[in-house]
C-alpha cells in the first residue's frame, strides 16, 4: 500500500474519497504534521500507486478494513485518529464498526453512518452478506461529523432528518459534534482546507 506521510507524534490516518488519491489531503497533512502529529494518507486499494487486484471480491469492506488494520500495525501503534471523506468515510465507518479498539476518535466528512437494517434493499450484495452480523450494531468511537450544506449527500431526501432528529446519534452514541458549513459542497477538505484542518485539530487534541 502506497502512503504519503509527514511529521512525528500520534498518528492521524486520512482516507480519501472516490475518485481521489492521498493528494486530496495535502493541506491537512501539512497542517496536522506542523501541530505535532504523524499524518499518514494511503492510496486505498485500487487507487494511485497501491495495487489494484482484478477480482471484485478483493474490494469488500472487510478486505479494506483488513488493509487498514495492517497499515496501522505497520506504523507500530495500537490506535489512530481517523479522518475520512466520501468513499473513504464509508470505509472509515466500517473500520470503527469492526475494529473500534483501533480508532481513538473519528472526524468524518460528508457521509454519515448508514446502519445495516433487515428492511434495507441491498445495493451491494457482497458487502451486504459480509456485514450480516453487524445488523443494528452501534458505532462506539468518539465522532465529529462535518458536512457542507450544499453537499448532495446532505441534501438527499431523509439525510438531514437522520442527522439532526436523533437517528444519527442513536446509531453513533458517542457522536460529540455535528458541523454544517454554509456555502460548501462535497469536496469540503479542499474547498475549506484551513477550516477543516482547524476542526480536526480542535477535536483530536482533546484525546492526546
Amino acid at each position: 500500500m502506497h502512503i504519503a506521510e509527514k511529521g512525528q507524534g500520534p498518528v492521524v490516518l486520512f482516507l480519501h474519497g472516490f475518485p481521489e488519491l492521498w493528494y486530496s489531503w495535502r493541506h491537512q497533512i501539512h497542517a496536522l504534521s506542523s501541530l505535532g502529529y504523524h499524518a499518514v494518507a494511503p492510496d486505498l486499494q485500487g487507487f494511485g500507486d497501491t495495487e489494484a487486484p482484478t477480482s471484485i471480491t478483493s474490494y469488500t469492506c472487510d478486505h479494506i478494513v483488513n488493509d487498514l488494520v495492517a497499515l496501522i500495525d505497520s506504523l507500530g501503534v495500537e490506535q489512530v485518529f481517523l479522518v475520512a471523506h466520501d468513499w473513504g468515510a464509508i470505509m472509515g465507518w466500517y473500520l470503527c464498526l469492526f475494529k473500534p479498539e483501533r480508532v481513538k476518535a473519528f472526524v468524518c466528512l460528508g457521509v454519515p453512518f448508514t446502519p445495516r437494517s433487515p428492511q434495507m434493499k441491498p445495493m451491494d450484495r457482497i458487502n451486504w452478506e459480509v456485514t450480516e452480523k453487524w445488523t443494528r450494531v452501534q458505532v462506539k468511537v468518539p465522532v465529529k461529523f462535518i458536512v457542507g450544506d450544499l453537499d448532495m449527500v446532505y441534501t438527499t431526501l431523509g439525510t438531514k432528518e437522520y442527522i439532526h432528529n436523533g437517528g444519527f446519534k442513536k446509531d453513533v452514541p458517542f457522536l460529540e459534534e455535528t458541523v454544517v458549513m454554509e456555502g460548501v459542497g462535497h469536496f469540503i477538505n479542499q474547498e475549506k482546507a484551513e477550516e477543516i484542518s482547524s476542526h480536526i485539530y480542535d477535536f483530536i487534541k482533546k484525546f492526546k
